[in-house]
């Protein structure tokens, strides 16, 4: 009776946590359309605009690593709400921005609230998969791409409505604050055994953390190529119309939250290692296909063969981190400092060589980038599922 009841609640936090994952994704979408709205608020060009998104990668990246000393104070349960609630009331920043260094400050508090909460959010999913003693982290970011594009569509939504973005947004981080603080209720409750020595607020990442992380580095490399470039690529090497060309993003994007969402019955079937190489040898043929189209119709299906191969290189890398040594915070945070990294410069390197040379030479890197994934996979051969022992009268 026990027994069923404990299997019970793990299924209630792997539900849970799912949800979380969702919400956090809604914060990302809902951002991201009404990005237009910022700039002319801000009354910013195009070229301080770029410079402001790179402020969220920026903070992510410096404050990531304090995940894991406020997961180890407060346990995993409450950093989470915390951080959560955090991430999601900040979205309402950006919009009251009146001008560039305001905005920038305000999407780096932005992306320092996004990068703690990622990074509690996937230690959490690790630990859940472990004590399922099953894949689950593919569908976990599977759902936060779904949250991604409810978060959108709302956006998009309220844009056609003319609606004022300093509303949109007050409304949208009070619901989403509400909706997170009643699912972390859900995830499990972890807490530091007392002998366990605190994790330093800041350090480098482990090593075992940057070799997983330059397989994710690759993996994100091209998906943010695919998402930010496939469209400009179809307009001006392929000549094709402004509809044809969006729908290479869409293409792209599906791609991918469908392969997360069914990606774990694959890797508890074949693996991490040969889900992975799999899914390079689909990106790099994808990439073949897009540099050497001549056609709308190729680089479409090449763009969506690319997304279904980088799909669920980031959810192995993070599950993989969080199995690879005593601090699963603390890699979780140094490969997700790598990835946002590979995340905030990939955009610019495909513009770059794109000026020197062409776009279709751009996805020929992204195309040997990819192809490092069928060379690297073997890092993220995961190790013994095995639940964190629970400190002593902790519940969990």
């Amino acid at each position: 009776m026990a027994e069923d009841e404990g299997k019970r609640r793990l299924r209630r936090a792997r539900y849970a946590i799912a949800a979380v994952f969702c919400v956090h994704g809604a914060v990302t979408g809902s951002f991201a359309t009404r990005i237009p709205w910022i700039q002319d608020h801000a009354g910013i060009g195009a070229g301080q605009l770029g410079l402001a998104l790179a402020f969220p990668a920026l903070g992510a990246s410096v404050a990531m690593p304090l995940a894991g000393a406020v997961t180890h104070r407060y346990g995993a349960r409450t950093a989470l709400r915390g951080l959560l609630a955090l991430w999601t009331l900040s979205l309402v920043l950006p919009s009251f921005a009146s001008g560039i260094w305001v905005l920038c400050g305000a999407l780096f508090v932005y992306g320092a609230t996004s990068g703690m909460s990622d990074v509690a959010m996937n230690a959490l999913g690790v630990e859940t998969e472990n004590r399922l003693g099953r894949s689950i982290m593919s569908s976990l970011h599977g759902m936060w791409s779904a949250g991604a594009l409810i978060g959108s569509a709302a956006g998009t939504l309220a844009a056609h409505l003319g609606t004022d973005a300093r509303l949109h947004h007050t409304v949208a981080a009070l619901v989403l604050t509400a909706l997170g603080l009643l699912l972390c209720q859900g995830v499990l409750d972890l807490r530091s055994a007392p002998e366990e020595e605190a994790p330093p607020r800041f350090a480098l990442p482990p090593r075992s953390a940057l070799v997983i992380g330059a397989v994710g580095f690759c993996g994100v490399f091209a998906e943010g190529a695919g998402l930010d470039w496939s469209a400009v690529y179809l307009r001006d090497e392929l000549g094709a119309s402004a509809g044809l060309a969006a729908a290479s993003t869409t293409a792209f994007a599906l791609t991918m939250a469908v392969a997360r969402l069914v990606g774990d019955r694959v890797v508890d079937r074949f693996g991490a290692v040969r889900t992975v190489r799999a899914g390079g040898v689909a990106a790099a043929a994808g990439g073949v296909l897009v540099v050497a189209a001549r056609h709308p119709a190729q680089a479409l299906a090449g763009f969506g063969l690319l997304g279904l191969g980088v799909a669920i290189v980031v959810p192995l890398a993070f599950a993989a981190a969080g199995r690879s040594g005593p601090n699963p915070s603390q890699a979780i945070a140094g490969v997700a400092t790598i990835t946002y990294t590979s995340g905030l410069i990939a955009p610019s390197a495909i513009g770059g060589v794109a000026d020197v040379t062409s776009l279709t030479v751009s996805f020929g890197l992204v195309t040997l980038l990819a192809f490092g994934l069928v060379l690297g996979a073997g890092v993220l051969r995961p190790g013994e599922r095995t639940p964190r022992k629970p400190a002593a009268g902790t519940p969990h």
